[in-house]
């Protein structure tokens, strides 16, 4: 797969994040239908359709260069947003592990991983990256072993442990959050992570995603999607600068909506860790702007519907009180009654 980079593109400031033609089509919308209510939603994570985000177990995307870019902006200024608890060493190289196997396995004109015993070498070459370490061995890396691979990849990684017939939040990388933070969250449980979503727990979404995790087996990765909106293209939607973008929210206008309000989309991965046996829960974050995804007619229409039906619950939740009905009201004419086929995909 060749993959061309918008290197030099932002998320923050002057906003200038697009989506090439290529990247809306392969947009992962996570609506099936056109209403939408929390589920379990989990499936197998194998590979998908080419082309696809789940083509590969972790997707690498034209936004690379810049998303990596983006981390060490977040991190220069809050260096917490990486934390692991001192006896989470052994799931941190368990982590490095799947990603560099991934990573060179699939985009193999972009990295490469080279064993020799404990001796690897490993070259990331869009961020010109190469470094000789003894696996195992912390001292030879230039940062401990998560917060290094996880600077070299998409999305946000909380690494899980699993104690007492529970999942416990002990390490984690964590720059693209939709509100939410690591320093506040780890060392939590898995319900205590997720405990101020509404609705999920009246319908036992989490006892029963938390009864599953704890039965999830190695090799057999996870994945399901979720979903929010945000105001402009900003990766960093964390409530230690909340004071930055929480304002957003009351800027839209019927001028302004197409373009700064986008729905994002995390698409989650599990996978169960083979040394210390925690799971590591990937969360990337895929963002498009209305207009963007009003040129897939049947999006257009689904998302309208979808966001003009959401229980109040799950529109207080998001945070889209104040703006909902703007975004709902652009998108009306472009639904035009008919029926949306089957499937997220566009037609």
């Amino acid at each position: 797969m060749s993959v061309v980079f918008k290197a030099n593109e932002t998320f923050r400031d002057d906003f200038t994040f697009r989506n090439s033609p290529k990247a809306i089509r392969r947009f992962p919308l996570p609506f099936v239908d056109d209403e939408y209510m929390y589920s379990v939603n989990i499936e197998p994570h194998t590979p998908g359709p080419k082309g696809s985000v789940t083509e590969f177990a972790i997707d690498v995307d034209e936004h690379y260069i810049a998303e990596c870019k983006d981390r060490e902006i977040v991190l220069l200024e809050d260096p917490l947003r990486y934390q692991a608890l001192p006896h989470m060493m052994s799931a941190q190289w368990d982590v490095l592990e799947l990603i560099m196997e991934s990573m060179s396995r699939d985009y193999p004109e972009l990295f490469s991983l080279t064993k020799t015993g404990n001796r690897w070498a490993w070259t990331n070459r869009p961020l010109g990256i190469h470094t000789e370490f003894t696996f195992g061995d912390a001292a030879t890396l230039p940062r401990e072993p998560l917060d290094y691979i996880t600077r070299q990849v998409q999305g946000d990684w909380v690494v899980m442990d699993q104690r007492e017939g529970d999942l416990f939040a002990e390490a984690g990388m964590v720059t693209t959050p939709a509100d939410w933070s690591l320093d506040f969250d780890i060392g939590m449980t898995f319900k205590e992570w997720h405990g101020p979503v509404p609705l999920a727990h009246e319908l036992s979404v989490f006892t029963r995603a938390l009864k599953f995790l704890l039965n999830l087996r190695l090799n057999e990765p996870v994945r399901r999607l979720n979903w929010t909106m945000t105001i402009h293209p900003r990766l960093d939607t964390s409530p230690e600068f909340y004071y930055r973008w929480g304002k957003d929210r009351a800027s839209v206008t019927p001028e302004s909506v197409a373009d700064d309000a986008h729905l994002r989309v995390e698409l989650q991965g599990l996978w169960r860790l083979p040394r210390s046996n925690g799971i590591v829960f990937s969360i990337r974050c895929y963002l498009i702007s209305m207009r963007e995804l009003a040129s897939v007619p049947k999006w257009a229409r689904r998302v309208h519907r979808v966001l003009k039906n959401l229980d109040p619950a799950l529109v207080d939740y998001k945070g889209l009180t104040r703006y909902r009905d703007t975004v709902v009201d652009w998108l009306a004419p472009f639904d035009d009654g008919a029926p949306t086929s089957p499937g997220a995909g566009p037609d």
